[in-house]
């Protein structure tokens, strides 16, 4: 366990590896700015990797409705002995487009949203904003839509008061309360049709739609559209040493563990990678860890190795099976250090953080790691000299958070969060260091291979 900074402990090659390591990192968060976006780059990297949706091979993915991917890799024990599992999440708050969201207000164009997740609502003002996702189309037919990330493309943008007319309308309310949710619209155009008589700048939009991609307005009824920061991924500080991004949470984990999980050739144990949806959402839904995919995409796999499997042999292999929760945490803030207990609390540059317990107050909502399986852990990353740190989100009565591992948990297994410590958690850009990606790649690889 490091109380200082890990870059100490590396020397110039390894600093070097950290680097180009982060080259990639940046270019997946690039992207992989929603969860189809991932889930399609994930899939694409398995691919290349020799991975195969055929379950009769030794290293087999499935994609669960374009959101959510597994990944399995036999090992030389049987999974009747169990698995070594990482679970990490690849969706992100967001403001997604309502159903019915254009409409011409003051002859501009706006675009209804409704933030998805945990998100501080001043943060998406008054910055350059990017859309992504599909529409389909009343004939059935998908368009996939990415505006706002070329050079040439335009952006948008949610308009904020002028500080000379706010004082009563912001500036003396809670911070909270100074934006309402149904306020964080969007500026999508301005220019009237020409020959229109009615909302003119609506139509105007319309008809670029309509001729861009072939949509009309009831189009948006069946549509995943979502809001996403427009700027790219960039090394922060004059030595370089940090990646600023939107999106860290949790594609921190997901980049690392899709290294991991391709990396491994014939481990001791059967692996599997889960990237799954919607955990800032509490996980429901059919592309969360809650639904069904697991236990099915599990079915296939073992059957096409020649495992006669039911149901309660299948509980039976999660029970014995070992895991790890991969998601974030929040590093030790250097302008609100208040809110933390420094003494346990996790900092940036120090490697991938041990979470024993999650939850909020009195560990409500936990996931609390038995501290034999934290032992077992502490063991491994230390005899493969990862550098790692303990850390909880937050002095008890501040707040607090929770992860998947609660889920997975019910079956029986043991599991531990663990991830890179970021700042500005939940922000639209989001603050990590290089060391500590890496160290959490080398974490998830040495517990694949455990």
């Amino acid at each position: 366990m490091q109380k200082q900074s890990g870059w100490k402990l590396k020397s110039k090659e390894e600093i070097k590896e950290i680097f180009q390591f982060a080259e990639e990192y940046k270019d997946f968060l690039d992207n992989a700015k929603t969860e189809r976006e991932a889930a399609a780059y994930i899939a694409r990297c398995l691919k290349v990797y020799g991975f195969q949706p055929n379950y009769t091979r030794k290293k087999i993915y499935a994609v669960n409705r374009g959101k959510e991917v597994m990944a399995y890799v036999a090992g030389k024990e049987s999974p009747a002995e169990g698995l070594n599992i990482i679970v990490a999440h690849i969706d992100a708050p967001r403001l997604d487009l309502k159903q019915n969201p254009l409409y011409e207000d003051v002859d501009l164009a706006l675009l209804r949203t409704h933030y998805y997740g945990g998100i501080k609502k001043y943060q998406w003002l008054a910055m350059p904003l990017a859309l992504h996702g599909v529409v389909v189309r009343g004939d059935g037919d998908i368009v996939e839509i990415v505006i706002g990330e070329e050079e040439s493309d335009p952006v948008f943008m949610i308009d904020d008061l002028l500080p000379h007319l706010s004082r009563k309308t912001q500036d003396e309310k809670k911070l909270s309360d100074a934006i309402e949710g149904e306020k964080l619209t969007v500026i999508f155009g301005s220019m009237p049709l020409m020959g229109a008589d009615k909302e003119a700048v609506k139509e105007q939009i319309l008809k670029i739609l309509a001729d861009k991609y072939g949509i009309v307005e009831d189009d948006f009824i069946s549509a995943e559209l979502e809001i996403v920061p427009a700027f790219k991924a960039r090394d922060v500080g004059l030595d370089r040493s940090m990646v600023g991004a939107y999106g860290q949470d949790d594609r921190a984990s997901a980049f690392t563990l899709l290294q991991a999980i391709y990396d491994l050739e014939d481990p001791q144990r059967p692996c599997l990678a889960l990237f799954t949806d919607k955990e800032e959402i509490g996980s429901e839904g059919n592309t969360g860890i809650k639904s069904a995919f697991l236990h099915l995409f599990l079915q296939d796999v073992f059957q096409g190795q020649g495992i006669d499997v039911n149901e309660a042999l299948l509980r039976k292999i999660l029970f014995k099976s070992k895991a790890l929760s991969a998601d974030v945490n929040g590093a030790l803030n250097p302008m609100f250090q208040d809110v933390h207990e420094q003494q346990n609390a996790c900092y940036l540059g120090r490697g991938i953080c041990i979470s024993k317990f999650t939850g909020h107050m009195g560990k409500v909502g936990a996931s609390d790691a038995n501290a034999e399986y934290v032992g077992e852990i502490r063991r491994l990353f230390t005899k493969d000299k990862i550098i790692w740190q303990t850390g909880e989100l937050g002095k008890i009565d501040e707040g607090g958070g929770g992860t998947v591992a609660k889920y997975l948990a019910l079956y029986g297994m043991d599991i531990l969060d663990c991830g890179t410590p970021l700042l500005t958690m939940h922000s639209p850009y989001e603050l990590s260091s290089k060391l500590d990606i890496f160290e959490t790649y080398r974490a998830f690889n040495s517990f694949f291979k455990s």
